[in-house]
């Protein structure tokens, strides 16, 4: 039987247990009322129950600041918590955001304890890790950006009413023009909408860039034209007006939001300003240049990273804001992505490896970054085709969406430009490191590798 080999093992050192915020309470957040604890001693009630409204939420932090309360921890709760975290962030407290997965872990809960008392008792033996919460101006634009996605969804959905509508009548426009809400695709359903109904007269809409012609465009517009099919889709194009008008208030509301955010420090802006996007704008971009607000509160241009526009960069500032220090390393970074693996090792033997399942919309949008790659003529979308050989299109995208982080933590914390190394520099690269490899191998082997002659 083969002898085990000693490892050496570094052993930390275990802190006693002790209390580290003296001047801690603990929330219970519900939908009607907030149960809060104090430390005993500091009110003739350590617990009390409040109301939700806004007066009383005044009265809980004057409570809490009667009681000598400096820091509060309370779960993410729904939305229920986000207005009490803004009142009490206000006056001056603390305030701990935390993952009610963390405190389900700790255990030793008793059954007679009020999750309130709970959560401040963990809190103060300093057991429970604030939630990441990016600064208020970023909160702000979080809130729109989120809300614009929100308007593309609903919108969409008013897109496949009228296609649905389109097909009741046997209106093959969807089988001709690529997109119906294109200039060529709205303008033929307008004048149907209008009450024209001769097919070569809808087919004059066609624009030079559709690749069907007006004969083809023309046959596919020869439908049965009932009226309550016709009514659905009058009530359904007007809804798309009406979502489409809401994106451009929501637009205009953000442009105007981002001018009055401070920028960033000229001398540590990265020197290249964002090119102009020449070509077609792809759907669903901000009706503003949100490239250059982007650059002027961030310092660097992140659209200038293959697979990420102006919309995912957008939708990376506003979830992570523009400083990165809240993650010590990249590896934090990535790990908060749920983009690094996450171990589970017993004895020494790793017994699985995945990420972690997570609903960050950062790492959502570096994602679709990463999978829009599978053609980019660029090191990182060399990158991920390699990977998709090698593990399939999953790992592949998760490897490259890892990629991407790790780009976009170094240029927010260093404040530098990305220059891509392209296609050819990165195929040389991974040539040299297989040699390499494969030397390395032949002399563990006792052989010597020999290149072919030419």
């Amino acid at each position: 039987m083969a002898k085990r080999k000693e490892s050496i093992v570094n052993i930390p050192e275990l802190d006693i247990l002790e209390q580290i915020n003296h001047d801690a309470a603990g929330l219970d957040i519900g939908a009607e009322e907030i149960w809060a604890c104090v430390p005993a001693g500091r009110d003739s009630e350590s617990v009390r129950v409040f109301p939700t409204f806004t007066v009383d939420l005044h009265v809980l932090a004057d409570w809490l600041k009667a009681c000598r309360i400096k820091t509060v921890a309370m779960e993410s709760t729904g939305v229920y918590w986000i207005p009490v975290y803004e009142i009490l962030e206000a006056r001056g407290l603390e305030v701990y955001l935390v993952n009610a997965r963390h405190i389900k872990n700790v255990p030793g809960r008793k059954t007679d304890i009020l999750d309130c008392q709970w959560i401040q008792q963990l809190h103060t033996y300093g057991l429970l890790r604030a939630s990441f919460r990016p600064s208020e101006e970023i909160c702000s634009l979080r809130a729109l950006a989120r809300h614009r996605d929100n308007l593309i969804q609903y919108r969409s959905a008013h897109i496949q009413h009228m296609q649905k509508a389109l097909e009741l009548m046997n209106v093959k426009l969807t089988e001709v023009v690529s997109d119906i809400t294109g200039v060529t695709g709205l303008s033929i359903v307008r004048a149907i909408v209008a009450g024209e109904r001769e097919a070569h007269s809808l087919a004059r809409f066609r624009q030079s860039g559709c690749k069907k012609s007006e004969e083809q465009i023309a046959k596919a517009l020869q439908g049965n034209y009932k009226a309550e099919h016709v009514f659905v889709l009058n009530q359904s194009l007007a809804q798309y007006d009406f979502y489409l008008h809401q994106l451009q208030e929501c637009d205009a509301e953000m442009e105007a939001m981002y001018g009055v955010l401070p920028p960033s420090d000229p001398d540590s802006r990265a020197p290249s300003p964002p090119k102009p996007q020449g070509g077609k704008p792809r759907k669903n971009q901000a009706n503003f240049d949100l490239a250059t607000s982007l650059y002027e509160i961030v310092g660097v241009d992140l659209t200038a990273i293959d697979g990420i526009d102006a919309l995912t960069a957008q939708t990376i500032i506003t979830e992570i804001g523009t400083d990165v220090s809240a993650w010590p390393t990249v590896k934090h970074f990535t790990s908060w992505l749920g983009l690094a693996p996450h171990n589970d090792i017993s004895g020494g033997k790793v017994l699985r490896s995945r990420t972690k399942k997570t609903k960050n919309k950062a790492s959502s949008a570096l994602r679709l970054a990463a999978q829009s790659l599978h053609k980019s003529q660029s090191a990182v979308g060399a990158f991920y085709r390699r990977m998709k050989a090698r593990h399939g299109p999953a790992k592949a995208t998760t490897a490259t969406a890892h990629k991407l982080a790790r780009i976009v933590y170094f240029m927010l914390k260093n404040r530098t430009d990305y220059v891509d190394p392209g296609v050819t520099y990165y195929e040389q690269q991974y040539r040299e490191r297989t040699i390499r490899n494969l030397k390395r191998k032949a002399a563990s082997l006792g052989m010597e590798l020999v290149p072919m002659a030419a």
